[in-house]
């Protein structure tokens, strides 16, 4: 009896826990690795309650992507929190090169793919990124990486048509277009 008492319960858990997330997403995020769903709430609350994040849990694409004023903040984060890894291009050192069309997990092809991996980690030294980043700033760092993208758009899923046929790869090594801090979005405002 106490044995199905607590399942029930936890039961019951899962299901608060499922419907809290199932409120805030339209899509559903699940670990790179173990195929389990990803609970929002380990990020904490900063970054969860932007414009842009909230976008992307609509539609599992990354508004940020067409936001060339985010990305001089996901370059400064991206050579913070993963060029030592990953490279200041995203060439690859002892992580995977991210600026290529070859991805250690095929579904970083996609935004919600690469969000997944970010924030729950995948095999090898890629340990969740939840507590370093907020989701928003995932997502802002998800932008320069795709703008580091050097190889044809054909294989690049986070495009949309008209933006495959305007497509540049990436020189190797031009910085980040200043921002035009007036139209900025707040969220991609550096920090002081």
């Amino acid at each position: 009896m106490i044995k199905r008492n607590l399942l029930m319960a936890g039961l019951a858990a899962a299901a608060l826990g499922f419907g809290a997330l199932g409120a805030q997403a339209a899509i559903e995020l699940h670990n790179t690795v173990t195929g389990e769903p990803l609970n929002l709430d380990d990020a904490g609350p900063e970054g969860r309650d932007t414009e842009a994040f909230k976008a992307f849990l609509e539609t599992g694409k990354n508004p940020y992507n067409k936001e060339p004023n985010c990305l001089a903040n996901g370059e400064q984060l991206f050579l913070s929190m993963c060029s030592g890894c990953h490279g200041h291009v995203a060439e690859g050192k002892i992580g995977p090169g991210l600026n290529d069309n070859y991805w250690t997990y095929p579904d970083n092809n996609t935004d919600k793919g690469l969000f997944e991996t970010i924030f729950g980690g995948a095999s090898g030294q890629m340990g969740p990124m939840y507590g370093a980043v907020n989701p928003d700033q995932m997502l802002q760092i998800m932008s320069w990486v795709r703008h580091l993208y050097k190889d044809g758009p054909e294989d690049a899923k986070w495009l949309e048509e008209a933006e495959k046929a305007n497509f540049k790869p990436y020189d190797g090594h031009s910085p980040a277009p200043k921002p035009d801090l007036a139209k900025t979005p707040e969220a991609c405002k550096p920090s002081e």
